[in-house]
């Protein structure tokens, strides 16, 4: 019998968009779909011909407990930041499609006695998915509530066994141009691939997430199918989509943003209404859906509201600094 937990991080499932809104909308992804032999042994199976997801296989929900309102189904599919498809919102939902996740491979390697190219579904396998609702607050000042389902990050690194030089991991997303058309455009001012990473402390952290799917499904292309991780106390682009690399590092890795744009973007990027972006304030967010009308702004919180979780990692240090 599961046993219903109730993390003090945690936000109820009422909140959240009802499955049967986010199904009749599903019509935009070719990705892993997931069995009923994944109830005897819980994991992310090969592809199939169907253009739709079906439904995942994991743990019961917590009782969550907030009182936020709900984000619609079409503000986590048709709003989001990824470059590899295109620099406006909607481009990823209208372009994704175009990324195969069939078959797909994680390599990891760097200090750790595990390292090797893993199927999907080998990296996957041991561990029982679980749905998990957490916010999600973007670094241009706009946020959204998104259940997800995974698998805690922790148990995904340890496994893999990292040594005692392992002071960071290292996350990339897939370089594709072919397949990723922001990745050719001439346009582009991204190194790519994409590039993120994570303090050793703070990838185990209990919050910390690679998630194979939101609403109870696969995940759409567009949100990082198949697989990404979720950090939910710092800005969104700290949580990488389609990640095809994990490495383990002794010294701080340079990413994707704090390359381009060093002033504007840190490593650490803790959601922090006390440290302005230099050309925005980030004292208050604006939840999604919204308007000219109905702008739906509200207070942002410390760490995203997650300061209980995550504050013990982050003691004497100066967070305007290490921003």
């Amino acid at each position: 019998m599961l046993i219903k937990r109730r993390p003090s991080w945690s936000l109820p499932e009422s909140e959240v968009t009802p499955r049967s809104v986010y199904l009749n909308r599903r019509k935009f992804m070719t990705g892993a779909i997931a069995s009923a032999a994944a109830l005897a042994a819980p994991g992310l199976l090969r592809a199939g011909d169907s253009p739709t997801t079906t439904p995942l296989t994991f743990r019961e929900a917590p009782e969550y407990l907030t009182d936020e309102k709900k984000t619609p189904f079409d503000a986590v599919a048709k709003y989001n930041n990824f470059y590899e498809f295109g620099t406006g919102k909607g481009d990823p939902a209208k372009y994704a499609h175009e990324m195969s996740v069939d078959p797909w491979s994680v390599e990891v390697d760097g200090e750790c006695a595990r390292p090797g190219r893993y199927a999907l579904e080998d990296l996957l396998k041991p561990h029982d998915y679980e749905e998990r609702i957490y916010r999600l607050r973007c670094v241009e000042a706009w946020s959204m509530v998104i259940p997800w389902v995974g698998v805690p990050l922790a148990t995904v690194l340890s496994r893999l066994e990292p040594n005692s030089r392992a002071k960071y991991v290292y996350f990339e997303t897939l370089h594709d141009p072919k397949q990723m058309r922001g990745q050719r455009s001439l346009f582009s001012t991204i190194d790519w691939p994409y590039r993120e990473g994570l303090r050793m402390d703070e990838a185990m952290n209990e919050l910390s997430f690679l998630a194979i799917g939101l609403y109870g499904e696969t995940l759409p292309n567009q949100n990082g199918a198949p697989i990404r991780l979720v950090v939910p106390w710092k800005y969104g682009f700290k949580s990488i989509k389609s990640i095809v690399r994990i490495r383990f590092l002794e010294e701080q890795p340079k990413t994707t943003w704090e390359l381009l744009a060093p002033s504007e973007y840190g490593f650490y990027a803790n959601v922090n209404p006390e440290v302005d972006h230099p050309r925005w304030s980030q004292k208050r967010e604006r939840r999604l859906p919204s308007g000219v009308l109905r702008p739906n702004w509200m207070e942002t919180r410390m760490f995203n509201g997650y300061k209980e979780q995550v504050a013990h990692l982050y003691k004497g240090m100066d967070l305007a600094k290490f921003y």
